[in-house]
């Protein structure tokens, strides 16, 4: 019964799923509504929204992902920790199992467009097992209009089947889990997880292997846009201030996550938010709050009362990593074209529990590099389960080393092209700790934090006096508005300066230490760009 009013061009027969149930083509989200209840998927929420639980994955599984080793990509890819090798006839077999598996049951195919910009984006088909998952594609990418499917031609296509658990011994991977991609067939399997952001993600891996080729700059950032057209992106790992710090009322949010930077300027990758949904507050956080107790909305791991179907989001007993995906469109002053011109601004956020990197810094173009290529911040250890005191530097490369498919000097190389080219100002900006570390000091407000953000972007630093951090060697304001002027200079906020001069000499042999993968393959300019101590 295939509940189909077109013939697509392309059919499911061209990656192999033959003797299907039934296949429910570009299904809106109300027919999924009626399939996630049907097929006991899990529960509407009051307000809403969709609450489905993962079971054991909560969230990415990365020691499962893998990239088939196979002749027209092996010689680009980034082989390592991120991209492990996988044999391709192995591919082969498990997509013949995984296809067998599929056999008489019902599927659900999304097509959809990675990409907002129209010259750029990559066509994409979400082929999923459940129905919630199906709404997840819908909402995180940009489906395709019903006059665009009859001519859908999809680059790449995911199949997304999370109750077939591959046997380690027979199919070759980790765990009953996987996360393949082939980049030659264009095929992205996925199996063993229900976690909606493995979907989101392995899209994001084919973004950064199809565009850097095509000279367009892949970034896991944040985009928003000031009232005279100018564009700032913001790259930061988990818990730096990405998200907080790029919703602001006076800007339009382009995008919350993933973008591309092409000649033309910067475009959004997706159509929806994956957002964090633990301890939202109507409060700090309304708009997206707000989508939490919405129509439309996937909510992953929520925990909600089963008689009353209130959701709790303060409740981390499944996990910590609680999700609301839903459109942007629910957002009020986004964006919805998803594109922007060249960014003026770029900032890099770190949130440095050791308490020793200025709040906010300009880099130029070198340490931008630099920078970029270190991909710091300072995690507080145990902190959930009040173990440990000493905060753990984290470098993930490009702010997003997970998901690169190419070597990181290729991302970095593009990022320095593009900002001389467009003259784009580059800032550093800690939302970490001052007067001390974790422990001692305390966290930068974030109200200071924003002050400087906004004074950044409106050019109110363009006209203060710098000073070189001696250290670090990074060039420091002297005054913010809206800042006091003595917490600029972290060493005036410690009260003993030779705990802090030694702390801030163990961060740079930290990132001494890192930075030496990247030694022989960046410019010198970039290697004397890094830290003076």
């Amino acid at each position: 019964m295939s509940h189909s009013e077109f013939a697509p061009k392309v059919g499911l027969e061209a990656v192999g799923l033959t003797n299907l149930g039934g296949v429910l083509w570009n299904p809106t989200p109300a027919t999924l509504y009626e399939e996630f209840v049907m097929n006991g998927e899990g529960v509407i929420a009051n307000g809403g929204p969709i609450v489905a639980e993962t079971g054991k994955y909560t969230g990415r599984s990365p020691d499962d992902k893998f990239v088939v080793e196979e002749p027209s990509s092996k010689a680009q890819i980034w082989w390592g920790k991120v991209n492990r090798p996988f044999d391709e006839d192995k591919f082969v077999r498990l997509v013949h199992r995984v296809q067998a598996y599929l056999q008489d049951g019902m599927v659900y195919v999304q097509d959809c467009w990675a990409g907002a910009d129209h010259e750029h984006r990559v066509p994409v088909r979400v082929i999923t097992q459940v129905a919630w998952h199906s709404l997840f594609a819908r909402n995180m990418f940009i489906p395709a209009t019903p006059e665009e499917q009859k001519q859908h031609t999809p680059q790449f296509t995911i199949i997304s089947a999370p109750g077939f658990k591959a046997d380690p011994v027979v199919d070759g991977t980790k765990s009953e889990a996987f996360i393949i991609v082939h980049f030659g067939r264009g095929i992205i399997l996925i199996g063993g997880s229900s976690y909606a952001g493995e979907i989101k993600k392995s899209i994001f891996t084919v973004m950064n292997y199809v565009l850097p080729q095509r000279n367009i700059l892949s970034m896991h950032c944040s985009a928003n846009e000031g009232p005279s057209g100018d564009v700032a992106v913001f790259f930061g790992l988990s818990g730096t201030g990405k998200t907080t710090l790029s919703a602001d009322p006076k800007r339009r949010l382009i995008g919350d996550d993933e973008h591309g930077w092409s000649d033309e300027g910067v475009f959004n990758f997706e159509g929806g938010c994956y957002a964090k949904a633990i301890r939202l507050s109507a409060e700090a956080e309304p708009e997206i709050y707000a989508t939490t107790h919405r129509f439309g909305t996937v909510l992953e791991n929520v925990v909600v009362d089963e008689h009353t179907r209130e959701i709790d989001l303060n409740d981390a007993s499944l996990t910590e990593n609680t999700r609301a995906s839903y459109p942007i469109s629910q957002i009020p002053n986004a964006k919805l074209e998803g594109t922007g011109g060249h960014p003026r601004n770029i900032v890099m956020l770190t949130c440095d529990a050791f308490g020793v990197l200025p709040p906010i810094a300009r880099l130029t173009p070198e340490q931008a590099s630099y920078h970029f290529l270190s991909g710091y911040t300072a995690k507080v250890a145990g902190t959930e389960r009040g173990m440990g005191k000493e905060p753990q530097a984290t470098f993930s490369t490009c702010f997003g080393a997970p998901f690169l498919a190419l070597p990181p000097t290729v991302y970095a190389d593009l990022l320095a092209k593009k900002m001389r080219h467009h003259d784009a100002k580059c800032w550093l900006v800690n939302t970490g700790w001052s007067g001390g570390g974790f422990g001692v000091g305390s966290r930068i407000k974030i109200a200071y934090s924003r002050a400087m953000v906004n004074a950044a972007l409106e050019g109110k630093l363009d006209r203060v006096k710098y000073v070189k951090d001696p250290i670090f060697g990074l060039d420091v304001p002297t005054e913010c508005p809206g800042v006091p002027a003595e917490i600029l200079s972290p060493r005036n906020t410690w009260s003993d300066k030779n705990a802090y001069d030694q702390k801030a000499r163990e961060v740079v042999a930290l990132f001494e230490k890192n930075f030496a993968q990247f030694e022989q393959a960046v410019p010198a300019e970039v290697r004397a760009a890094g830290m003076s101590a």
